[in-house]
């Protein structure tokens, strides 16, 4: 059983930054491709960024590329995402997951075996 539990969320204003924590359980979150992926109210959950397992590889979704940082210490079994410049629509419940096959090239949801329960992110206007 593989335990992923998010923190950081919070209420921030639009241009604000927040930094989100995804603490990871086992022994082999060093060979997982980790994930953020974040759920708006009444929409699909959508893929943030991903990160390969030694952290040499990074993918990005188009609408947080150049604002988002995704980073991880393998021996602190912990992911991060830096968001900076956020914005209002960033508003959403950001998910960590993990995929113990390393595909961090996929985007999609069903690529990740494993998730946290979530950290809720609301940026005002």
């Amino acid at each position: 059983q593989v335990q992923l539990v998010e923190s950081g969320g919070g209420l921030v204003q639009a241009g604000g930054s927040l930094r989100l924590s995804c603490a990871a359980s086992g022994r082999t979150f060093s060979s997982s491709a980790m994930g953020w992926f974040r759920q708006a109210a009444g929409k699909e959950r959508e893929f943030v960024a991903a990160i390969s397992s030694g952290g040499g590889s990074v993918y990005y979704a188009d609408s947080v590329k150049g604002r988002f940082t995704i980073s991880r210490d393998n021996a602190k079994n912990t992911v991060f995402l830096q968001m900076n410049s956020l914005k209002s629509e960033d508003t959403a419940v950001y998910y960590c997951a993990a995929d113990p096959r390393n595909r961090y090239y996929y985007t999609g949801a069903s690529g990740y075996a494993y998730w946290g329960q979530g950290t809720q992110v609301t940026v005002s206007s």
